[in-house]
Parts: structure tokens; C-alpha cells; sequence
């Protein structure tokens, strides 16, 4: 059986606007973010989007996986990113300032050794995607907690995407809570037949392939829920003709007005993003650290 994420009725300002205005809001913003990597920019745009996330009123105990989850996939990103200079050096920006230089540094599993070049424009621009991709996960994560799992695929097809897609929209906002939730019942199944996955030993392979008792009933119900469902909406002539929806959504004002906002936040950044503002700022003080 599908499930859906944890949505919970809370009467929030974000919840009594229309979920299609929400998702062109958010749309908007993800558009205008990416066009900027100037920290203070970034800041403006995180800003409105905890706003958004705290009027909605959710929880750390609700999202408190989704967040550890993708902050540690930030987290990695960004420090990958500091590492290697790479999406930076060539693009945001061509000069590097040397704050300091660290090294010899070893790899323990490679054993690969590499010095490192520390330097403002890669510390910046390091700083700069974090706040970035901390600002679009705080805008995306509002939306599965507090839209009605029975409007999604109403939603999208108020969008305007044909029926078909609407209901793939439906069905992939499911398929994480539904992937997790088989997850869970499968490694407490294994742990009542005695396996322990905190005592996995060996080196990376040998570690994936001990995995298999949890990974291998997973996949394989993942595979054929997949197929009840295509068999279900076959049953149900799916497809065939045009699809009714129970549910009818209407703009209101504050919708109309929310729509024309995030039209206006697009064509500003977009603008303002061609004109040459919003590239790489590294602070003078950090400059000034790198010349002293």
C-alpha cells in the first residue's frame, strides 16, 4: 500500500493558500536562487525561506530525518566541493587568494596523499553553495509536510500537465515515505532473525554485500508494488480518456497575488542576474587576511 508523508491539518497561513500557487512560489525561487552565488543574496533568499518553513508551523520532531538526511548529503557536497574547487575555479570565479596551505594530507583508505590550498574565493563560494542548497531544501521540504496528499495529483494537474503525468507527480511524491516505510519493516523483520547490521565488518564490498538480506526484499517489493499499481490503473481504464478529479481547487486572492510575486522575483533575478550582479562576493576582511 502507498503511504504518504506525515501531513497534519494545522489552518497555517501556508496551508489555507492554494497548492498550486505554493508550488509555483517555490519553483520561482529554486529559478531565482541558482542564478545567484553572492553570499548576501543567498542569505535574503534563505531568510524567506525559513520564513516560509516556520509559518508553517512544522516540527523538528516530523521533518527531523528528512533534514538530517539531506543535510549530511549538504554537508558532504560542500565539503567535497572545498576540497576539489571544483563548479567554482573557471566559472564563479578565475583569481584565488591563499588564506593557507595545509599538508601533506593523507587519504587512510587510499592512501593517497594531497595538499590543500586554502583560499578565499573556495572558502566563499564553498559557504555560498551550502547557504544555497539550505535555502532550496528549506523550500522543498514545507511542500510534502503540509499539502494534502489527496490534492497532488489535482495539483499538478492544475498546473496544466496532462493526467498521466499529474499522476506520476502523485505516485513519486509517495514512493520516498513508501520506500522508507518498506525499509523499516524489512530490517526489523532481519533483526528478529538474528541479523545485526551494527556489526557489519569488512572492507566496502564485502560491507554492500552483507547489505544484500536488507537491500535485495526491498528492491524486489519495491519492483512489484510498482506492478500492482500499473496492473490497478489498467483495471481502471487509466488513461483511456480524460480523468475527473473529486477535489476542485479555485485561485484566491492571496493566491493570485502570490503567483504574480513569484512572477516578479523571477524577472528581477533573471534581470539583474544578466546585467552582471549576484556573482562570487568574497568580503574585504577575508581579502585583507589573504594579503596580510
Amino acid at each position: 500500500m502507498l503511504i504518504a508523508w506525515k501531513y497534519r491539518e494545522r489552518n497555517t497561513v501556508i496551508q489555507r493558500l492554494d497548492p498550486r500557487a505554493r508550488i509555483i512560489f517555490m519553483l520561482s525561487m529554486m529559478a531565482s536562487i541558482i542564478q545567484f552565488w553572492d553570499l548576501r543574496i543567498a542569505v535574503v533568499f534563505l531568510a524567506v525561506a525559513l520564513g516560509q518553513y516556520f509559518l508553517a508551523r512544522l516540527t523538528w520532531r516530523e521533518t527531523r530525518r528528512t533534514w538530517l538526511l539531506i543535510s549530511s548529503i549538504i554537508v558532504f557536497l560542500t565539503i567535497l566541493t572545498f576540497l576539489t574547487g571544483r563548479g567554482g575555479v573557471g566559472t564563479a570565479y578565475h583569481e584565488e587568494h591563499r588564506l593557507a596551505r595545509l599538508g601533506p594530507l593523507s587519504l587512510p583508505i587510499v592512501g593517497w596523499s594531497f595538499t590543500l590550498d586554502v583560499t578565499a574565493e573556495k572558502t566563499v563560494f564553498a559557504i555560498s553553495q551550502m547557504v544555497r542548497m539550505f535555502a532550496i531544501t528549506a523550500l522543498a521540504i514545507t511542500i510534502p509536510y503540509t499539502i494534502d496528499p489527496g490534492l497532488y495529483g489535482v495539483t499538478f494537474r492544475g498546473l496544466g500537465l496532462p493526467d498521466k503525468f499529474a499522476y506520476a507527480m502523485d505516485l513519486a511524491f509517495r514512493y520516498v515515505p513508501t520506500l522508507g516505510r518498506d525499509f523499516s519493516i524489512t530490517l526489523d523483520a532481519q533483526r528478529a532473525r538474528g541479523y545485526e547490521v551494527e556489526k557489519l565488518s569488512g572492507g566496502i564490498v564485502s560491507q554492500i554485500r552483507k547489505l544484500a538480506p536488507l537491500l535485495v526484499p526491498v528492491t524486489i517489493n519495491a519492483i512489484v508494488g510498482a506492478e500492482d499499481v500499473i496492473d490497478a490503473m489498467d483495471l481502471r481504464c487509466f488513461g483511456i480518456g480524460p480523468r475527473t478529479w473529486v477535489q476542485e481547487l479555485k485561485y484566491g486572492r492571496v493566491d493570485r497575488l502570490l503567483i504574480l510575486a513569484s512572477g516578479l522575483i523571477f524577472a528581477v533575478s533573471t534581470v539583474v542576474s544578466f546585467m552582471g550582479f549576484g556573482r562570487l562576493w568574497v568580503p574585504g576582511f577575508v581579502l585583507a587576511w589573504a594579503g596580510g
